[in-house]
């Protein structure tokens, strides 16, 4: 993938768009299936590592439709079973070649209540996208139906003209449901909940709401104003959002049924503890986890150094280690912070990266330098406690691990030196420990996830729990699943009460 300026893109896309109306009725799916896939328009990479804005644009109408072209109609839409929560994928696509975006957007909201979202950050590339037939049949995944970027276009389109509706609400029940976390898992179950006419309560540990999409992923990936607009409409719903109440803290989990009259509660306070290497050097000023280097430029914006009340670290060279979405977003973050090196040490080949690809261009269209088959084996630092360098061991490949990619193996006498003044730590993160600490009769498992049944019911009566506080570090869209399920259990339970 090479960078392409917009205006070319579209120049090939409008004289797409003129060939294929023209015939469009007559196409066959083999000439559909020739349709180029349209590349997503983005900002020049010299430019947009100066700023924080959406590094992509977004499709333009000429390139919507000819994307939208290339799906073939299936019967059997694979596509749809590859959704965690089901969305009519080739319904939602056909109205786009029809032009009519508003009935797209709407049939996508019989599903998921965050399509501007999802269309941004969820790894089509390995859910719906994967099962695509016409990747099948050009046998490349890659080359799939663009259907997040089918989705973000209209999402974008009803935000940007104002149409928004406000779900329906059906009578007032007089139950009353606890939502404890503000991320894609509590906005779903809030959403659902609250359309049955129970009376919604979210709590929300930070300032701000919207969970892991505010506090972790960049405003250059997905910008704020559009979780923004998400939770003005649960607002306008009629859930009511009380920040800074830290569940376990400010009041304990069970209080909120046994003092506060709440009929349900659900818990979905994600994965919020960052895991460290545990070696030499960890302590030093300079290391951070990525958890805490994103929520600070996210979440407290201090890469606007003129008004942030929060600083950060100034660094001229940063390792940043892992090979996740995370990981990419730290680096790229560090880059427009001011960072004149970044580096990405990942123990495996970049084929076993689980970041998505699209992430991982961006990354090296932005200078981000990758040094693969390595990882830190201690961090070197000076007299003051300050990080002055990484020493690296480099690892060959040998069979593949439980996870089902190659396991990396020591070449033992490979240590080299890496010059840097910052280490981030993006290997992954566990579940919030709070919760599990202060609620007595809670089950989890060895790794502190909080274990749920098939209702996503915990083993506390009227508790329910999703997102990465169940599943681990997951994605978006697979805790609005968890979401649906658990509000369809809780709103089967205050029916019956």
């Amino acid at each position: 993938m090479s960078y392409i300026d917009p205006a070319t893109l579209q120049q090939e896309a409008i004289k797409l768009y003129s060939e294929l109306k023209q015939k469009e009725s007559e196409l066959k799916n083999k000439e559909r299936t020739a349709i180029p896939q349209q590349e997503m328009p983005a900002q020049d990479p010299n430019k947009r590592i100066k700023n924080m804005s959406e590094v992509t644009y977004g499709y333009t109408a000429e390139q919507a439709y000819v994307e939208a072209m290339r799906c073939i109609q299936c019967k059997n839409a694979p596509c749809v079973n590859g959704c965690p929560v089901g969305i009519n994928i080739p319904e939602f696509v056909k109205s786009i070649q029809k032009g009519d975006y508003q009935e797209s957007v709407d049939i996508i909201k019989q599903n998921s209540l965050l399509p501007a979202i999802c269309g941004r950050v969820c790894p089509q590339e390995v859910q719906c996208q994967e099962t695509c037939t016409v990747g099948k049949v050009l046998k490349d995944k890659n080359l799939s139906v663009a259907i997040g970027r089918l989705e973000r276009f209209v999402a974008d389109w009803e935000q940007e003209h104002g149409k928004q509706s406000v779900p329906k609400i059906k009578p007032e029940t007089g139950k009353k449901v606890a939502i404890v976390g503000s991320g894609p898992a509590g906005i779903t179950v809030a959403a659902d909940v609250r359309r049955e006419g129970h009376t919604v309560v979210m709590f929300e540990a930070f300032h701000k709401p919207g969970g892991v999409i505010v506090y972790g992923i960049p405003e250059f990936r997905m910008p704020k104003r559009i979780v923004d607009i998400e939770m003005k409409t649960l607002e306008k719903m009629g859930v009511e959002i009380r920040t800074n109440f830290l569940v376990g803290r400010t009041r304990k989990l069970e209080d909120l049924i046994e003092k506060d009259g709440f009929d349900a509660v659900f818990v979905g306070t994600g994965a919020g503890l960052p895991r460290f290497m545990n070696i030499e050097g960890e302590n030093l000023v300079g290391v951070f986890s990525a958890n805490e280097y994103l929520t600070r430029a996210n979440l407290m914006k201090a890469y606007d150094r003129q008004k942030a009340d929060t600083p950060i670290f100034q660094a001229k060279k940063i390792a940043v280690l892992g090979g996740g979405n995370v990981a990419m977003d730290a680096a790229r973050m560090a880059r427009r912070i001011g960072a004149e090196k970044v580096y990405i040490v990942y123990r495996r080949t970049e084929v076993e990266m689980p970041a998505r690809i699209e992430e991982v261009a961006h990354a090296k269209e932005e200078g981000i330098e990758f040094h693969l088959l390595k990882n830190a084996k201690r961090i070197l630092g000076d007299d003051k406690g300050c990080v002055i360098g990484m020493e690296c061991i480099s690892y060959e490949l040998g069979e593949p691990d439980d996870s089902g990619r190659r396991r990396p193996v020591i070449i033992e006498g490979s240590e080299t030196v890496l010059d840097v003044d910052t280490v981030i730590v993006a290997i992954g993160n566990d579940s919030n420990p709070l919760i599990r600490q202060t609620t007595k009769d809670l089950v989890t498992n060895k790794w502190g996830n909080i274990i749920v049944d098939e209702n996503c019911k915990t083993s506390i009566d009227r508790i329910y729990a999703g997102g990465d506080i169940v599943l681990g570090a997951a994605t978006v869209i697979l805790a609005m699943g968890q979401g649906r399920t658990a509000a369809k259990s809780i709103n089967s339970l205050l029916a019956s009460r």
